[in-house]
């Protein structure tokens, strides 16, 4: 039903009339130093696109690439204990999988869900008049770049692990509960990259309102010390085509929309007379935000950032 070329989060195949597996298979390389919040932080990304879906998850497998000469293996147990943590969260079970002597750490999910194949969420389905709502502040990427530097405060450090490690499972059931038209998470593409994906799948364009974007503050304030990740450039190469903005809007602004985002939130798209209803069932889930952050309009595909 989605494979390759619907550039979904997951793939899709259906088993009976009332019965789809979808399946994801995300890794990383790890992004802070603690191998527990490691194996949290991959299993948590992970398990996103299966929610991001509309779907269930069931099961997830395991993918570990570990230097079994330069580092213990007590720190491989601490990752799987990561890893085994947030899979108990989601109610799942980790059951099994694969590992390699490898140069460098690496860990991720293989993930299966299920879902009623006329209830599957894809991001090429939003409709012209949709309201856009973000349920994770934007600025992990910035944040995590910090920590490699040794520049990001406590504070913030308990922030970035309490969104990173956060399921999207409280926000993936309130949206059941409500017509979502499309849906996607963010990632490493950042806001407006999944934007226009977004965009391009539903052949429409996209307005966002800079201000009602969720940011986290000490994202802002490393922004303008000069740090910021890699993939921030790539990001913005990859929308230039696409995008226009408010002359208010400066090149700092979109750096943070094109912020790369580890375990980030969910992105949906649904008629605006709902959406308050849902931006107060996401409250109640507990998801870190609950933001209307802007809309859908007919058009070529496109993405204009207003003020």
């Amino acid at each position: 039903m989605i494979g390759f070329e619907d550039n979904d989060d997951a793939a899709v195949i259906k088993l009976r009339d009332d019965l789809a597996l979808v399946q994801s298979l995300d890794f990383f390389m790890p992004i802070v130093d603690n191998p527990f919040h490691f194996g949290q932080i991959a299993a948590c990304n992970s398990l996103s696109d299966i929610y991001a879906m509309g779907a269930d998850p069931i099961m997830a497998l395991a993918i570990l690439g570990f230097p079994i000469k330069k580092l213990p293996a007590s720190v491989a147990n601490e990752i799987m204990k990561g890893g085994a943590d947030i899979c108990a969260q989601a109610g799942i079970p980790l059951s099994g999988g694969h590992s390699i002597d490898d140069t460098e750490p690496k860990f991720g999910l293989s993930v299966s869900g299920v879902i009623h194949p006329d209830q599957i969420w894809s991001n090429s389905k939003a409709q012209a008049d949709d309201v856009l709502i973000l349920t994770k502040p934007l600025g992990i990427g910035i944040m995590g770049s910090s920590i490699k530097k040794g520049e990001l405060s406590k504070e913030g450090y308990d922030l970035f692990i309490k969104s990173t490690t956060m399921l999207n499972a409280g926000a993936a059931q309130a949206g059941k509960n409500f017509p979502i038209h499309a849906a996607t998470d963010i990632t490493g593409f950042g806001l407006i990259g999944h934007l226009l994906e977004m965009a391009k799948g539903s052949q429409c364009s996209i307005t966002i309102n800079y201000k009602q974007v969720p940011i986290h503050t000490e994202a802002i304030e490393l922004l303008r010390k000069g740090i910021r990740p890699g993939a921030t450039a790539r990001n913005l190469s990859f929308v230039q085509d696409h995008i226009t903005y408010h002359e208010s809007i400066t090149h700092h602004d979109l750096q943070l929309l094109a912020d790369p985002q580890t375990s980030g939130g969910l992105l949906f798209s649904v008629s605006r007379d709902v959406a308050p209803q849902l931006c107060s069932a996401l409250q109640a889930q507990g998801c870190l935000s609950a933001n209307m952050i802007g809309s859908v309009q007919k058009g070529s595909p496109s993405i204009y950032i207003n003020e």
